[in-house]
């Protein structure tokens, strides 16, 4: 049975490197850029081609220690690859276009690879370092539910924040019309700019799923669905429910923050200047980036920490 789950997975990341590889072949060719560049086709193509060939690998060889390294090192890649495509999806649950189409669509491609790779990396382990899965549904380790505490609370000055501008207030010295001005400028969708006339930013809605997400995986209720889902309480939760969003999640926000609070680092400190976009003045900017940049680092790397958790409890 083990051997067979090594050749489906070798297949499928075979199958998904030609798919991948030829995406970013055809890119190249036609010139279409992809996250800023024309010439990043041909390194996808590249990372197509070496799936391939770990794929095949993956096939023939019974067990392999280099092989498993190539697939996470490939998994990395195509981690790397797809850390904004939370952003898009986003944007297209309210309506609103993403910036680039092919760069959307590769986004998605490299997340289906993440997954592809991450599995069949797991599944040429030796059987005996395999985790059982656990019987009763178990709530994370005592420090796993800190992380989710302190991703929870990172995001409360940014919910804030984006509350005060909802209800027209001022913050940072941006008053709430200035900011819907903004959105209207800036091509929000109509779902979008409804919210915001309603004092509720589309940003705190998601916010409130995303901490939803993140208890879900520290606590017990995240594995057998409780009293409260009415039909389907007392059933096991599929894994992939929640470690799809999670994954997809902890691969964006945790790059993008840390990433941010860097820049802003620099920023703050008179290495670079900050770009200050619509915005009056480098000091607004700043601190408008500071809430911002804290809440997706705080909360992305809580997220990562109680995925980790999820994933080795249920039998990953």
């Amino acid at each position: 049975m083990a051997k067979q789950g090594w050749v489906r997975s070798g297949w499928a990341v075979a199958g998904w490197g030609v798919g991948y590889g030829g995406f970013g072949l055809g890119c190249a060719l036609s010139g279409t850029a992809l996250l800023g560049g024309a010439w990043l086709g041909w390194a996808v193509a590249g990372v197509g081609l070496a799936a391939v060939a770990a794929g095949c690998a993956a096939v023939r060889l019974r067990s392999a220690r280099w092989l498993t390294g190539v697939l996470w090192a490939l998994c990395g890649l195509a981690v790397v690859a797809a850390w904004s495509l939370l952003m898009d999806v986003l944007a297209l649950l309210f309506g609103q276009a993403v910036d680039s189409v092919p760069a959307a669509v590769h986004k998605a491609l490299a997340a289906a690879g993440a997954l592809l790779l991450a599995g069949a990396a797991r599944a040429r382990r030796p059987v005996a370092r395999a985790a059982a899965p656990s019987a009763a549904p178990s709530a994370a380790p005592e420090a796993v539910q800190l992380a989710a505490w302190a991703g929870t609370l990172s995001f409360v000055p940014y919910v804030v924040m984006k509350l005060i501008w909802g209800l027209g207030g001022s913050f940072a010295g941006i008053s709430g019309d200035q900011m819907y001005a903004d959105y209207v400028h800036n091509g929000s969708s109509g779902i979008w700019l409804a919210l915001e006339r309603w004092g509720l930013d589309g940003t705190v809605l998601l916010a409130a799923i995303g901490v939803f997400l993140l208890w879900g995986l520290v606590r017990p209720w995240g594995q057998v669905f409780p009293r409260w889902t009415l039909l389907l309480r007392g059933r096991r939760v599929p894994r992939w429910l929640p470690l799809t969003p999670a994954l997809i999640g902890a691969a964006t926000l945790v790059p993008y923050g840390l990433v941010g609070i860097g820049y802003l680092s620099l920023c703050a400190t008179g290495v670079t200047e900050i770009r200050v976009g619509a915005l009056a003045t480098a000091g607004q900017a700043l601190q408008i980036g500071w809430v911002g940049m804290s809440a997706f680092a705080g909360y992305g790397v809580a997220l990562a920490v109680a995925t980790r958790s999820y994933w080795r409890r249920t039998g990953a």
